[in-house]
C-alpha cells in the first residue's frame, strides 16, 4: 500500500541567543494583518486570536529585536489605529524571501528523502 500524496513544509523561527522566539512565519503574518487591517485589534480578529496575544507578540518582537515594528494612534472620533514602521516593512520583505528560499530548499532536498521513505515503508509492509 503506497503512502498518500504528501508535501513537505518547513516551520522556521528565529530565536535570540537566550532562546526566545523573535520572529516566525506566524509573527510575520500578524504584522501583515496589522498592515492590512489598520489596527492591532482588527488584525487579532482577522487571525482569530485575542487582542492581548497579538499585542504581546508584537511587543515581544520589538523588545527582542530592539526596534519598533508598529506605530499606534490613540482612539478618538475616528478611532485608533496602527501602522507598520519602515523597519517592519523591510523585515517582512526580507523574511518573505528567506522563508521562500527555505521552502524551496526543503522541497528540492526533502523530496528525494520522502521518496526513499515511501520505498522503505512499501518494502516493510507485508
Amino acid at each position: 500500500m503506497p503512502l498518500p500524496s504528501l508535501t513537505i513544509h518547513a516551520n522556521i523561527w528565529l530565536e535570540t541567543e537566550g532562546g526566545d522566539v523573535a520572529l516566525s512565519r506566524w509573527r510575520m503574518e500578524l504584522l501583515k494583518a496589522v498592515d492590512r487591517e489598520g489596527s492591532i485589534s482588527a488584525a487579532a480578529k482577522a487571525m482569530n486570536i485575542q487582542y492581548r496575544l497579538a499585542w504581546q507578540r508584537i511587543h515581544d518582537m520589538e523588545d527582542r529585536l530592539g526596534f519598533p515594528l508598529v506605530q499606534t494612534t490613540v482612539g478618538g472620533r475616528g478611532g485608533g489605529g496602527a501602522q507598520l514602521t519602515p523597519a517592519a516593512r523591510v523585515l517582512i520583505e526580507h523574511l518573505d524571501k528567506l522563508f521562500a528560499a527555505i521552502d524551496a530548499c526543503a522541497q528540492e532536498r526533502g523530496t528525494t528523502h520522502l521518496h526513499k521513505l515511501a520505498r522503505a515503508l512499501a518494502q516493510n509492509k507485508a
